[in-house]
């Protein structure tokens, strides 16, 4: 019996059950063996806080009570490289991370500071999760070494003019900005491995241009009435207490907002006319869910004369196949959601529209991960010339 392999299927302080197969070698060999057996507790197996382990990159959070903070926090806690050794905070100073966010208190981490109060002497790397408008002075006054990507708005629109119009502020870094790199990972990974400044997409731009990048680039689709209807879960709305953000405001219903004025606009037709190298207008509308996580958008097209649905599908199998995050579904397969809550991925998939010459593009992504602090560890590893899948690997979490 000494070629026994076991599985436990539970352990306690108690009794356990152990299911196990007997190697081929063995006479019993296609049989299932069930051992009852009992156990002492022991201190080795009692809860307790995660071991605080020398890592190669040291980084800090910027931010760390928000959202994307919190999901920095929670994906780098698998990482094999990354360990935080900096978390501010300003309205939460002093504060645990594990007071504000329970469901993180188990990681051995240090406790927030006020952005003004901390020391980046022991600092390699930067996730900047600060409000928009408030990114930029802050980023200007960084160590000149660090690598920094930055999560809010305020580097992404490479005209600082456009900037100013959308966000109804000047902008604070010009100098700053010519060197920030737009971080859509698989579409500009080149820029990003090299870059000191990453601004990190935002969630809209990513559901949408993931799909419709490549086939602008292949000429497979027109430049003109582009419609996207997009929808997120209510964390894409950050964690600060809004009205329009309330639970009987949101619940069983659907909420539109920033109708033909989303601050995500000039970001989606930045990357859409870099792509087609001449500017593209797109029609967008927003809308809130009844739901934490997730976003899709679905994205209408139309095709010019001779080619077909099933030239847009192969064109994206052919820019995705070797990507580990972008997933083209099998034809005639739905995204949904579910399917991407809590991971990385990008589940998109194309179908031919009622309309002759039109066709339907679905994309999802969780707006948290994928469409924020996910692709922003993807990018540092880039960065840090580390697979991008460290950190990663989390399969979505469902039902």
């Amino acid at each position: 019996m000494s070629s026994s392999i076991f599985s436990a299927a539970r352990l306690d302080s108690g009794c356990f059950w152990k299911e196990g197969k007997i190697a081929k070698s063995d006479m019993w060999s296609s049989k299932r063996l069930l051992v009852r057996a009992s156990i002492a507790p022991s201190p080795q197996i009692a809860w307790k806080k995660s071991e605080k382990l020398q890592k190669d990159v040291r980084v800090a959070v910027l931010g760390a009570s928000g959202y994307t903070g919190s999901e920095i926090v929670r994906l780098l806690a698998n990482h094999p490289h990354f360990g935080i050794t900096l978390m501010t905070a300003d309205r939460k100073a002093g504060q645990s991370l594990g007071s504000v966010f329970p469901h993180l208190i188990t990681q051995d981490l240090p406790d927030m500071v006020a952005v003004k109060d901390a020391d980046f002497s022991e600092v390699d790397a930067v996730f900047c999760c600060l409000p928009h408008g408030t990114t930029q002075e802050i980023i200007k006054g960084l160590p000149k070494n660090l690598k920094i990507v930055d999560l809010s708005a305020d580097f992404r629109l490479r005209d600082i003019l456009e900037y100013e119009e959308w966000y109804g502020q000047p902008h604070q870094a010009p100098e700053l900005q010519k060197e920030a790199v737009y971080g859509l990972t698989e579409i500009s990974r080149e820029d990003i491995r090299h870059a000191h400044l990453v601004a990190n997409p935002g969630c809209y731009p990513t559901s949408i241009q993931l799909p419709l990048v490549p086939l602008i680039r292949a000429n497979l689709i027109q430049l003109k009435n582009i419609i996207i209807d997009s929808k997120s879960g209510v964390s894409g709305a950050g964690r600060g207490a809004k009205e329009a953000s309330l639970y009987t405001e949101i619940a069983e219903g659907i909420h539109s907002y920033g109708i033909t004025k989303h601050r995500h606009v000039p970001e989606i037709e930045q990357g859409l006319s870099e792509a087609a190298r001449s500017k593209i207008t797109v029609s967008f509308t927003p809308h809130l869910m009844p739901m934490s996580r997730g976003m899709q958008s679905t994205i209408y097209v139309e095709m010019p004369s001779g080619v077909t649905v099933d030239d847009l599908y192969e064109q994206l199998k052919v820019a995705y196949q070797d990507e580990e995050f972008v997933v083209l579904l099998g034809k005639g397969n739905v995204p949904h959601t579910r399917h991407v809550r809590g991971s990385n991925y990008c589940l998109m998939n194309v179908f031919p529209d009622r309309i002759p010459g039109r066709a339907i593009l679905i994309s999802v992504i969780d707006n948290l991960v994928k469409g924020a602090s996910g692709q922003a560890v993807q990018n540092l590893n880039v960065m840090m010339g580390l697979p991008e899948n460290m950190g990663l690997k989390y399969l979505p979490l469902f039902p």
